[in-house]
């Protein structure tokens, strides 16, 4: 299972600190959240912030945008060279432009799915993206508590993508923790965003391996 903490539910007084910290501690990716308050209740962090971000990381970067008009955040961030960006299909009249879009720039498209919308949306576009994020709380706000249909939601994408193509990712955002981490990798879930339970621990380290399994 792949780590990527969110850096929402880092202090950002110290951002710099708590970089390096989950970097150090052995996280596969860093998940950054954007979000423009429209598609989703709050604002957070634009390119700028991003640019630090991504100056201090060892790890790559993995951005999931929350917001309207992807094309044109994906023109803001596309320079920064993330592993990944990925949108809410929800959203998104010409998902499959936007992911030739991404690619065209050399970074790896995704596709994210809120808690309410069905796998089977997305089966046709399955063969052109890396990874399909799954919404495991409403998105906007860390802190939120897990969605246990996600797990059958997880399998039934992951069924999907067996189908279809095999080296697609599955990563899960929300309310992830050591007590639905082996649900979750039963399920084929490959990735997990985990917030809350990486940046309150006393120990980074001892989080993310937790969630190593």
């Amino acid at each position: 299972m792949q780590v990527a903490p969110s850096i929402l539910s880092a202090d950002f007084g110290r951002l710099n600190e708590e970089i390096k910290a989950i970097c150090d501690g052995g996280c596969d990716l860093v998940h950054v959240d954007v979000m423009d308050g429209h598609f989703v209740p709050n604002l957070t962090i634009g390119p700028v912030v991003v640019n630090a971000v991504a100056k201090i990381s060892t790890k790559p970067l993995d951005i999931h945008l929350m917001v309207e008009n992807n094309t044109f955040f994906v023109e803001l961030f596309a320079p920064l060279k993330p592993k990944y960006i990925s949108f809410h299909i929800e959203e998104e009249k010409h998902p499959h432009r936007l992911i030739q879009k991404i690619r065209s720039y050399g970074i790896s498209p995704a596709l994210v799915l809120n808690p309410h919308t069905p796998p089977q949306s997305i089966e046709y576009l399955l063969e052109d993206v890396d990874m399909v994020l799954l919404m495991s709380v409403n998105p906007g706000f860390g802190g939120q508590k897990f969605i246990p249909s996600v797990i059958e939601k997880a399998k039934i994408l992951k069924k999907l993508i067996n189908e279809k193509n095999p080296n697609c990712l599955i990563e899960v955002d929300g309310g992830v923790g050591s007590s639905n981490i082996h649900l979750l990798k039963e399920a084929g879930v490959d990735v997990v965003v985990a917030g809350n339970y990486v940046f309150t621990n006393d120990s980074y380290k001892d989080a993310i391996k937790s969630l190593q399994i």
